[in-house]
């Protein structure tokens, strides 16, 4: 008789076990959500700071290998400089997730500028709207800012990107890259050259906005996505709809 009791318990007690596991894994997974959230919120609010406050001096050679994405990232700077006379690079776009006035397929455009204490620094000097990707259409409207007149810059500090598993790989010949990697670019296009020192970022070009408008710099502006809570309101519905199916399931048992 004992040996039947305890041989109907034995489910009970594993199905019960198996149930704690799985409570304790969602539960789990719904407070990592919500402290990935606190964290985002927290991402947001102090990028929003950065876009929002006064340009600061771009700092000089001798500071670049101090910046760092985490405390440098979209910090808004200001400078001097002069648009090389080498070649650029665009870089392909279906649209952007920091610019609210640019949309459809175009093109970044890449291109290396000289500063007065002779930094050699890449700037995206702003979208081409450019559907068929004519690299004519491309030259021409980058052709008239290289005009050898020193010009003040506003931006924000980027750091190059890393290429996904499928990005294509950037075409030197064409000049055309899929990844904002300013570095590949530089060493691709010679923008290194005579021993010139690239800077390990890039700037994102607020202004100044030429007369023909192309390339478009512009502001920039945070949309992370944010869809953590209803990640962490999913999992703890999940551990709760575990519970009731044990619940559910030990009644009938009790009642068979």
């Amino acid at each position: 008789m004992m040996s039947n009791v305890a041989a109907s318990r034995r489910p009970v007690i594993g199905f019960a076990i198996f149930t704690l596991a799985m409570v304790a894994v969602f539960i789990g997974l719904g407070i990592w959500q919500l402290q990935r959230r606190g964290a985002k919120h927290a991402l947001i609010a102090q990028l929003n700071e950065r876009l929002a406050a006064a340009p600061v001096p771009l700092p000089g050679r001798a500071q670049w290998g101090a910046l760092t994405p985490g405390k440098d990232e979209f910090r808004r700077v200001s400078f001097d400089a002069t648009y090389a006379p080498l070649p650029d690079a665009m870089v392909y776009s279906s649209g952007s997730a920091v610019r609210n006035d640019v949309s459809g397929p175009g093109t970044w455009a890449f291109l290396p500028v000289q500063t007065p204490d002779g930094g050699n620094v890449v700037v995206n000097a702003g979208f081409v709207q450019n559907t068929m990707q004519d690299r004519g259409q491309q030259d021409r409207a980058v052709g008239r800012l290289i005009t050898g007149d020193p010009l003040q810059m506003t931006g924000y500090i980027r750091f190059p990107e890393a290429a996904g598993t499928l990005t294509p790989a950037g075409n030197a010949a064409k000049r055309l890259w899929f990844t904002r990697d300013h570095l590949a670019m530089a060493r691709a296009l010679g923008w290194d050259g005579d021993g010139k020192v690239v800077a390990p970022f890039y700037i994102d070009l607020e202004a100044p906005v030429p007369d023909s408008g192309i390339p478009k710099p512009g502001p920039l502006s945070v949309h992370l996505k944010d869809d953590h809570m209803q990640y962490a309101i999913t999992w703890f519905t999940l551990a709760f709809a575990v519970v009731v199916a044990f619940g559910v399931w030990w009644r009938g048992r009790r009642r068979a």
